[in-house]
């Protein structure tokens, strides 16, 4: 499985597939703290309308400086959603909560 490199969310109407994919939404620059350590990532997202999904958030984080990308490269029988839950519990198994999006402002 392959990433596209990081872009701008407020570009995702540009960027961002039409169709099933997961996106992955981090802070441009800082790290937020979480229960156990530190991550620039705020969101993780599986949708069968991945655009609409990022225009949404995009639209609801304007001002934000939050990059994303989605996955560009997987087998044909890659279960998405199966996918999604794997990164999302693993990274609460890391961090000790899931990514927060929500009015996220990089730790100081």
């Amino acid at each position: 499985m392959k990433f596209c490199p990081w872009y701008p969310l407020e570009d995702a109407g540009r960027h961002t597939p039409v169709g099933e994919g997961i996106l992955q939404v981090r802070l441009a620059a800082g790290l937020l703290d979480y229960p156990r350590g530190k991550s620039a990532m705020v969101w993780y997202q599986h949708a069968t309308q991945l655009r609409a999904a990022a225009l949404a958030l995009a639209a609801a984080h304007t001002g934000q400086a939050l990059v994303c990308r989605h996955l560009i490269e997987f087998a044909d029988a890659t279960d998405l959603a199966a996918f999604h839950a794997k990164v999302t519990s693993e990274f609460v198994r890391r961090f000790g909560t899931a990514p927060r999006l929500q009015n996220a402002e990089p730790a100081r």
